[in-house]
């Protein structure tokens, strides 16, 4: 199949980039999205010029570095899928694609599609630790966790932390992200000792770092990869009053 691709070229976050044409011809159906993009670079290589730069890492779904835009949407077309898993079979012989980084002020450019995400970083480094006793492990039937609870607590912690919820959102909220983490500690008996503490600088840090409100539109949920409930941000809503109601009236 043939493609045509329209992809964000920039040198680095002070310079200005724009979008350079590229033609790919002869491709496998079978293909990855990233694989398709090496394929590009080596072809830009053997022209003497310079490839497209952009994150990857485990290419199985899991480490949520391989974000970008493709046609405006957030890893491509289909539904909770990254963009590494993501085949040339879902789009169209001679189709154009337009590719880009995920746009967010708290997300700058470093290169072509790559992004500074380290804001996710220190969100979740805000969070601080988790007390727990030293020494041997203790019996895996000790603490007792209901089947329900640790789905649930299963369910936010599987978050990828790739950012397209963000990327989507039209505010660029980190509210999905942020609720995830929060509400995974929330869940679990091992969280609770520090779970005021923890939601109200994990806020506090998602605000610091610029990123924008939640309006409830719910396209984050719609785009994350991993399937992430938004009812995880009326959970953290929640975290977040109960700890500024107990810390008032201790």
């Amino acid at each position: 199949m043939d493609l045509h691709l329209k992809i964000w070229r920039q040198k680095d976050r002070q310079s200005e980039g724009k979008f350079e044409q590229y033609d790919l011809k002869d491709l496998n159906s079978h293909m990855s999205f990233l694989e398709m993009l090496d394929t590009l670079n080596e072809k830009l290589i053997v022209e003497g010029k310079e490839p497209v730069e952009f994150d990857h890492d485990c290419r199985e779904g899991i480490c949520g570095q391989c974000g970008m835009m493709i046609n405006g949407l957030a890893h491509g077309p289909l539904q909770h899928t990254t963009t590494c898993q993501l085949h040339l079979r879902s789009f169209k012989d001679g189709e154009t694609l337009t590719i880009e980084p995920f746009r967010a002020e708290a997300f700058p450019v470093k290169k072509d599609l790559k992004v500074d995400r380290s804001a996710l970083d220190r969100i979740i480094a805000s969070g601080g630790f988790v007390s727990v006793n030293t020494g041997q492990a203790p019996d895996a039937s000790s603490i007792a966790v209901t089947h329900q609870l640790a789905e649930e607590a299963f369910d936010s912690a599987a978050c990828i932390g790739c950012g397209a919820c963000v990327a989507t959102c039209k505010n660029a909220s980190a509210a999905l992200f942020t609720s995830a983490k929060v509400t995974h500690m929330a869940l679990l008996p091992q969280g609770k000792e520090e779970r005021s503490e923890r939601v109200i600088n994990m806020v506090t840090q998602m605000d610091e770092e610029l990123f924008g409100h939640c309006s409830n539109t719910e396209a984050c949920e719609v785009e994350c990869p991993q399937g992430i409930s938004v009812l995880n941000i009326a959970r953290m809503n929640y975290e977040y009053s109960r700890a500024l109601f107990f810390r008032k009236n201790k």
